[in-house]
């Protein structure tokens, strides 16, 4: 049994393949992450209209990315529940509402920030 194992080189582009496999999955297959990429696409276009600082522009990076980063870990965490336990389960509930929650808690912090960056440009 010779199994020859992949050189690094090739092991990180197996990688960087796979997590791309699954971005796009997230973006055909998930309606909140199309939403939030839509919303992300609008907030980079806002920033380039109204000019944005360095810092403000790796802030609101930072925000998109955590938004849309936990979303993702949401969904694979209801997807791997929902393979382990397919039926209503109050226990499988409760932990999916757990990582929603999440998502909701950097969401709403993230809207915050995007106010504190974008009301001073309307007025």
């Amino acid at each position: 049994m010779n199994l020859k194992k992949d050189s690094f080189f090739v092991s990180r582009l197996k990688s960087v393949i796979y997590a791309f496999k699954g971005a796009v999955y997230l973006l055909k297959k998930e309606s909140s992450i199309r939403v939030q990429f839509t919303i992300a696409l609008s907030l980079t276009l806002l920033g380039f209209y109204f000019n944005i600082s360095r810092t403000e522009w790796m802030v609101q990076l930072l925000c998109i990315s955590m938004v849309m980063g936990i979303e993702g870990l949401n969904t694979a965490l209801e997807e791997m529940a929902n393979f382990i336990h397919p039926e209503k389960n109050n226990k499988i509930g409760l932990i999916k509402d757990i990582a929603a929650g999440s998502v909701f808690i950097v969401s709403v912090f993230s809207i915050i920030i995007g106010l504190i960056i974008y009301i001073p440009k309307f007025f």
